[in-house]
């Protein structure tokens, strides 16, 4: 399969969405090989995308197919967009999501799926990146829309007229999408469910509980104090509580299906899996730490903001380390905390929380800074699964460690040759200093014979001298 070519490939501008886990050929028109797949000809692709890839690939290559195929690759966009909810970019686990909302309630599923297509078509007409729309990053926000907007619908099950407004908003979330990338680009943070939010409390807003089209459930604040008896509590509910409040991002409070979704996360990534476990777990503990109504608690309202917060904290959008893992539980926690105070506010008004305290909260999370390096951000375009991103800061930290190390050792050599540098100059100096006193000792001694050798002499000329003086003043003396 190697050696043939990948029709994907030349299809998308010479990018394929498999990268490394495609099994066909990936060569530019001169014949040259992908660089990711000349680094990865010996590495074992990921079963679940190659299988995927080889699919796409058989009905590619059929010539009276062509339709079937785009049907298919459209089909694929859609289901990682199911799984993006959960920052998830596997197909398979957005064909395991789509079986448990089935589970759940035919109408919900099949209003999910109209929102996440037509959240794809919306995105392909208005052009936007090819990679995020093969990932799924444009349909996550469009199956919420639909599937909340048929769960918060006060006129029942297949009421075939809500698809309308369904399309529309559906259709408007990859626009609010690109708005708000602009903006958050500025700090390399993500969108998260911030459309979705954006637009179903538009709708909701906009028609309200009596409305004759698109009436709304009345949603109305709590009003008298909850009977709260520790005594009738349910613990068998209460540990349901964990994979309801999995499925209630989803808007499904089937403990089956919540289970079904926990299967979904665990095909892709068992760090995601038990991070989303344990924030609904985090949640459910925080509901009964604010004396929070059983009812809420068991219907998973406390859970599913948490999940999400965990998730994207705990390894999703930070390598995770022990550290890490402590503050993914903090975030889950100040996620309850602000989901109860949202909550409250929002029913003032007739409007659920949505996910509105997930994403305030995962902000606020992704905007710490701090000084120590166990705490690492991953850049925006790196973000993948927990488990890549981990390899990823593993990989930093060796590169770091190989940079330091030779920065030592550089450090230790250039030291070595001050050192000696130092040394030869000390060397050099102290043969000058005793040069020079050696030529004083010298000088001296040739002063002191010099001298010693000058008196002698000049004693026995001034001698003569005077004899000399002495004879002519006797030889005149006679003369006179």
């Amino acid at each position: 399969m190697r050696r043939k070519p990948c029709l994907y490939f030349e299809e998308a501008r010479e990018r394929c969405r498999y990268g490394t886990n495609c099994f066909y050929k990936h060569a530019f028109p001169g014949g040259m090989l992908e660089l990711q797949q000349r680094q990865s000809e010996s590495g074992n692709p990921n079963v679940g995308n190659a299988v995927w890839c080889k699919v796409f690939h058989t009905f590619k290559n059929q010539p009276k197919t062509r339709e079937q195929f785009i049907l298919l690759q459209l089909l694929d966009w859609v289901l990682r967009g199911a799984a993006q909810v959960m920052f998830v970019n596997n197909p398979l686990s957005g064909l395991v999501i789509f079986a448990g909302l089935i589970l759940q309630n035919y109408w919900w599923a099949l209003n999910g799926f109209v929102g996440a297509l037509f959240a794809t078509i919306s995105a392909l007409i208005l052009q936007q990146k090819r990679g995020a729309i093969a990932a799924g990053l444009y349909g996550y926000n469009g199956i919420l829309v639909g599937l909340l907007m048929a769960v918060f619908s006060n006129a029942g099950d297949w009421y075939w007229w809500l698809l309308l407004p369904n399309v529309f908003m559906s259709m408007m979330c990859p626009v609010v999408s690109s708005a708000l990338a602009s903006i958050n680009s500025c700090w390399d943070l993500p969108v998260f469910t911030l459309p979705f939010n954006i637009l179903v409390c538009l709708h909701m807003v906009a028609t309200g509980h009596y409305n004759h089209h698109f009436p709304q459930v009345l949603i109305q604040p709590r009003s008298e104090f909850p009977n709260i008896t520790w005594a009738e509590i349910d613990i068998a509910k209460l540990f349901m509580s964990v994979p309801v409040g999995i499925g209630q991002v989803y808007g499904c409070d089937n403990p089956w299906t919540g289970g079904i979704f926990i299967i979904s996360l665990f095909i892709s990534s068992p760090i995601t899996c038990a991070h989303a476990v344990l924030g609904s777990a985090v949640g459910m503990a925080s509901g009964l730490a604010l004396a929070a109504p059983f009812r809420d608690i068991y219907f998973g309202l406390w859970g599913y903001n948490c999940v999400l917060a965990c998730i994207a904290i705990g390894g999703m959008f930070y390598a995770l380390t022990w550290q890490v893992h402590l503050l993914a539980i903090t975030c889950a926690l100040f996620c309850a905390y602000l989901g109860s105070a949202i909550a409250n506010i929002m029913s003032r008004f007739g409007l659920p929380a949505c996910t509105w305290p997930f994403c305030l909260s995962a902000l606020t999370f992704l905007l710490l800074t701090t000084e120590t390096k166990r705490i690492f951000k991953l850049p925006l375009v790196k973000v993948t699964y927990p488990e890549k991103n981990l390899r990823f800061f593993w990989k930093l930290k060796k590169a770091e460690k190989e940079r330091m190390v030779k920065e030592e050792q550089e450090r230790a050599v250039k030291e070595e040759i001050m050192l000696t540098e130092k040394e030869h100059l000390e060397i050099d100096l102290t043969r000058t200093e005793e040069g020079i006193a050696e030529n004083t000792h010298s000088g001296s001694e040739n002063e002191t014979v010099h001298v010693n050798d000058w008196t002698p002499e000049g004693a026995q000329q001034s001698t003569e001298e005077e004899r000399n003086n002495n004879l002519m003043k006797e030889s005149l003396a006679e003369d006179v």
